[in-house]
């Protein structure tokens, strides 16, 4: 399919006018709409799907922020901006991006303001067990590797993890329910299984325009103020995925919605856009819960540990996928307990033991080498102190006794899911650069069409992703409403 824009002079009927085009109705597009319409723009969404929801309605909508919510007070933490902003520079870096992550951080408790305003519920309670999201309708969590090696040696760490008030992983069906009730309630003009095709360019190489296939027709759509793009990853473009990001395809299960296919980004591309980062994703291991199995240790085939264990489970999901395989979780009997019902991880068991000779036999790794690695790990439980990845205190026992051992390897069954974290270059407002870092009049994006605040997958936190995206479409939107009208 051709993404090439045509010239607005070549165009003889246009269909509809508006002041500000959104293309793409999940959070990143409901948020962009809702601000641009509040800064007293004429607004029109274009949607593929029939239904509002993009990866957002599929996700537990869960919301990294910080620096002092209202949420994070009630609970007894003091969050500072200058917090926030440090761990999600040194996790992301060095592809950062200072002027993001500060607008982030700084806007971050006024942006779940703005979501409460609009009816999003967020309960003023903690949910204090390890944990992905809240299995409860509590709020507030750990969601990365703010209490972990390295990062808590520089940063205070704090919950940021903000889950809606809402039992188990049901967040994103709710809040893109109530975003699309606030999208009618604006009177926002609205159009489902409408796909964009092109953008539509002046002479001057201004976005002007969009061409959205609906109806069975080719319909141009004019854009007096701008045409933001929020339709999306690629995560579901195997093509893309292949030539961007090619150690993606070790992992198993795209995370996505169908049209997560780097349309925009191809859009934005055909009009001498910029895209970075695109090499990186996010990948977990989502092994807890059960918090136990955190005592446990990942070895790769040499029968060593790689990573802190106590570490995010994208974190460690990154950090497996550059080991030697196969790759083992070991643990004992004990800490291995309601794995079966409460994980999400499916790892079959690859070997058991009443002793650890009887398990590395199992495991047919090198002689001598589990017992090596064992040994130290023992050592430092009986300790309290890691010296070889610094993992806390908190989870560090021995594994003694009977111990069971887990194949994380890539295709061999466990759950490994991703999605891509690469997109057009962008302003913090959501303005698209080419690739002298100069601003492409007319068009934005936000969301996963752009590279945002998350940009490595061995430093993502839950919840930076939809908080990104809904933030991001908040300021495209405002940028967008703001510009003067095309002459």
């Amino acid at each position: 399919m051709s993404f090439s824009p045509i010239l607005a002079s070549t165009v003889t009927t246009w269909h509809s006018e508006t002041d500000v085009v959104v293309l793409g109705f999940g959070g990143a597009g409901a948020c962009a709409a809702i601000e641009a319409h509040d800064n007293g723009a004429r607004v029109a969404i274009f949607e593929a799907a029939s239904a509002a929801g993009g990866s957002t309605a599929l996700s537990s909508a869960e919301l990294y922020l910080g620096g002092g919510t209202e949420v994070q007070k009630a609970c007894g933490y003091d969050d500072t901006v200058d917090a926030m902003y440090g761990y999600l520079m040194d996790a992301n870096g060095p592809q950062a991006d200072a002027d993001k992550v500060r607008a982030y951080a700084e806007g971050s408790a006024d942006h779940l303001a703005w979501l409460k305003s609009l009816g999003v519920p967020f309960k003023n309670s903690e949910y204090v067990e390890r944990a992905m999201m809240a299995p409860t309708d509590d709020c507030l969590l750990y969601t990365g590797s703010e209490k972990a090696w390295p990062y808590v040696e520089r940063y205070k760490p704090a919950p940021r993890g903000h889950n809606l008030e809402v039992k188990g992983d049901h967040g994103g069906p709710l809040f893109m329910k109530l975003m699309a009730e606030a999208v009618a309630e604006h009177g926002i003009d609205t159009h489902f299984d409408a796909r964009a095709l092109r953008l539509i360019v002046d002479d001057s190489r201004r976005v002007v325009g969009v061409v959205v296939r609906m109806d069975m027709q080719s319909h141009y759509i004019r854009a007096e103020r701008g045409v933001i793009l929020c339709c999306g990853g690629f995560v579901m473009n195997e093509a893309m995925v292949a030539k961007y990001a090619p150690d993606l395809t070790k992992a198993t299960t795209p995370i996505g919605n169908p049209n997560d296919t780097g349309a925009g980004i191809q859009m934005g591309l055909s009009v001498g856009a910029a895209a970075i980062n695109m090499h990186e994703g996010f990948v977990s291991l989502p092994y807890y819960p059960p918090a136990s199995l955190t005592y446990g240790i990942l070895i790769n085939a040499q029968g060593q540990r790689f990573i802190n264990e106590d570490a995010y489970h994208g974190r460690v999901g990154a950090f497996l996928l550059r080991q030697d395989l196969p790759v083992y979780f070991v643990m004992t009997i004990d800490d291995y307990g309601d794995y079966e019902t409460a994980s999400y991880l499916s790892a079959p068991i690859a070997g058991t033991g009443e002793t650890l000779e009887e398990l590395a036999e199992e495991l047919n790794l090198p002689q001598g080498a589990l017992a090596a690695t064992v040994a130290d790990y023992n050592s430092a439980a009986a300790a309290a102190v890691d010296p070889l990845f610094h993992k806390s205190a908190e989870w560090l026992k021995p594994l003694e006794g009977a111990l069971v051992a887990l194949d994380c390897s890539p295709g061999q069954g466990a759950f490994f899911p991703y999605f891509t974290l690469g997109g057009l270059d962008t302003l913090p407002t959501g303005e698209v650069l080419d690739f002298q870092g100069d601003v492409i009049s007319g068009l934005y994006a936000a969301g996963r069409t752009a590279c945002g605040v998350p940009r490595r997958g061995d430093g993502y936190a839950s919840g930076t992703s939809v908080g990104d995206a809904t933030f991001s479409g908040r300021r495209a939107g405002r940028a967008a409403a703001q510009q003067l009208e095309s002459n």
